[in-house]
């Protein structure tokens, strides 16, 4: 039971973080909107000024060379973007990315509360911090000479390409945010290219207890935007992370199930990791074998990854159309990116029962965050929403 309350409380961080503060983009001297944004290249010139989601004014005189990540979407974005090097310190969450373990840890805990001595003893430049980091941490860290950047909560795919943008123009690595935006961007454009016209299959994204992710959400959108009709939006509740009742699962009778499990759990069946007692086996996606085991390193943290689920459910939710799609668009000796990446990185895969996806090491059997999610989401979503 304590495995499984501090997985809960884990992914419940990860998915509350991290969207940036409106209007840093204009600071680049760009446009402000995500959109209007995207459309423009970072210019990374120093020193850049903008004001994060705790109203604080962030001043960055130099690029960083030394940057702290206080959540694992931070670290992945560093790491998509090309400027990995540049990390010396990460949160406890951050250990599935290749070469996280030469870094300090400086968070631990759950929730994750901050070393913030051992963070000011790493010197560094820029602290990049999520939502879930209080201001207390922030102000200690503020006093102490620390230039840090707190996030808000993402809700969107657009806040995910914004946020990298952000992340890329403060660390320095404006081209490399700028490819990795475009790059989501084709991505998310062939996904929803391929599933544009077709019947959309109901689906349950099954965190564990019943608790799901809402249409007003990046998981929710990732969902949605790979050709599904999420259960949760016909749910009455303003929670972005609602708790569904079995009686409301049965009812819906969900298509699809996805699930988000541990990388080092997968593996198994897919309906595996489905509790016997989850309402989920009286359902039409059980009964026809339609459990999608899912990467949560990818699914459950507001970073470039997540398109990678994306393209997953895609490909399970409409294998015919997504497979006519790009064989339409793919030219003689060309390989189309998003079936590349799909079929051959680590914790993704297109068939919709298998479970040989990766994980962020966040959730634990049965739903991927455990049935004890009730115990802690008063807690963390009071304490840190």
């Amino acid at each position: 039971m304590r495995r499984i309350t501090t997985a809960v409380g884990v992914v419940l961080l990860l998915l509350s973080a991290v969207a940036p503060a409106a209007g840093f983009a204009g600071a680049m001297g760009t446009a402000g909107a995500a959109d209007a944004a995207s459309a423009q290249e970072l210019d990374c010139e120093f020193p850049v000024t903008a004001t994060d989601a705790s109203g604080h004014e962030v001043t960055v005189d130099s690029e960083p060379e030394r940057v702290v990540t206080l959540n694992p979407s931070a670290a992945q974005t560093m790491w998509e973007i090309g400027a990995r090097e540049k990390v010396v310190g990460v949160s406890q969450f951050a250990g599935f990315l290749e070469g996280s373990d030469s870094r300090e840890v400086v968070t631990s805990g759950n929730p994750s509360t901050v070393n913030t001595e051992q963070v000011i003893s790493l010197d560094p430049d820029l602290v990049l911090a999520p939502n879930t980091i209080d201001n207390e941490t922030a102000t200690q860290l503020r006093n102490a000479g620390v230039t840090v950047y707190r996030f808000d909560r993402a809700a969107s795919i657009e806040d995910i390409y914004e946020k990298t943008r952000v992340v890329g123009g403060l660390s320095g690595a404006c081209e490399g945010a700028d490819a990795t935006v475009s790059e989501m961007r084709d991505r998310v454009e062939t996904v929803e290219a391929a599933v544009e016209g077709q019947d959309r299959p109901s689906v349950y994204f099954a965190m564990g207890g019943g608790y799901t992710a809402g249409p007003d959400t990046f998981v929710g959108q990732v969902v949605e935007r790979a050709g599904g009709d999420n259960i949760a939006a016909d749910a009455d509740t303003s929670n972005p992370y609602p708790q569904l009742s079995a009686e409301f699962v049965v009812e819906q009778d969900p298509e699809y199930v996805v699930v988000p499990v541990q990388p080092e759990r997968m593996g198994n069946d897919s309906e595996s990791y489905v509790p016997e007692d989850s309402a989920v086996r009286n359902t039409t996606a059980w009964e026809e074998g339609n459990v999608v085991v899912v990467d949560t390193n990818h699914i459950s943290q507001p970073a470039p990854r997540v398109v990678e689920p994306m393209t997953q459910l895609a490909q399970a939710f409409h294998p015919d159309a997504y497979a006519d799609a790009n064989a339409t668009t793919t030219t003689p000796g060309t390989t189309d990116a998003a079936t590349t990446t799909a079929t051959t990185d680590a914790g993704t895969t297109a068939a919709p029962t298998t479970a040989d996806a990766g994980d962020s090491g966040t959730t634990v059997p049965g739903f991927g965050v455990g049935a004890a999610v009730v115990a802690v989401l008063g807690a963390v979503l009071f304490a840190r929403r």
